[in-house]
């Protein structure tokens, strides 16, 4: 199963940064909260404003809640296809700025991948964990302005990854696979517009391969 791609992300991304800035704007003006989408939770106490809850599309339906520290976003919990599941979470840094989106690609309210945000708003890598454990990645895709560029996977789980593939303009262009669990790749295929073009194995000491076969594209 597949992540977002990366024209998702930074749909995601964008919409949900431009919808947080219409949010705060509008709890800092007179605009009627039940007009706006929005209902503010604040400490009792100290009346500092603590959450606010968003209902986006104004369909009478709650679906993003942001934790708010005064101003500041800390983190974002996003239900966008409003089944009563979790499936996106948001994370600033100290400055209010996003950082990370977690997304549920299985839509079980469990975040497995992670997209961590340039300082130009877009995606630069993706982080996929097939059993939803941040702590046990096995599968990094690097981006380069929002497009995909490479990505490294674990394909056994051992901690090491051993599949690597390349990218050019977002299509693949080379995967290369470690058979020999020796933390280098002894196959590498080539492809040329989406179809593979060469088959390379036999990879010597010096990290070349020795045997290539071509392939005709159908």
């Amino acid at each position: 199963m597949q992540v977002a791609t990366p024209a998702q992300v930074r749909r995601d991304v964008t919409s949900f940064v431009c919808a947080l800035v219409a949010v705060c704007a509008a709890c800092s003006t007179s605009s009627p909260p039940d007009k706006a989408g929005i209902t503010p939770t604040y400490d009792k106490s100290s009346g500092r404003l603590t959450e606010l809850a968003y209902d986006s599309n104004h369909n009478g339906k709650v679906d993003t809640w942001t934790e708010m520290d005064g101003a500041r976003p800390l983190r974002s919990r996003v239900d966008s296809n409003e089944d009563g599941l979790i499936d996106r979470w948001e994370f600033y840094d100290d400055r209010g700025k996003l950082t990370k989106v977690g997304f549920s690609r299985k839509n079980d309210g469990k975040a497995d991948a992670w997209a961590f945000v340039g300082a130009d708003g877009k995606p630069q890598r993706v982080e996929m964990s097939s059993t939803a454990d941040e702590m046990k990645i096995d599968r990094w895709e690097h981006y380069e302005t929002g497009v995909l560029t490479s990505a490294e996977e674990d394909t056994n789980h051992d901690g090491t990854p051993d599949k690597w593939e390349s990218y050019e303009d977002g299509s693949l262009k080379s995967a290369s696979f470690d058979e020999n669990a020796d933390g280098r790749p002894d196959r590498r295929l080539t492809y040329l517009d989406g179809a593979l073009v060469s088959i390379e194995t036999d990879r010597d000491a010096g990290g070349t391969f020795k045997t290539r076969v071509s392939v005709t594209p159908h």
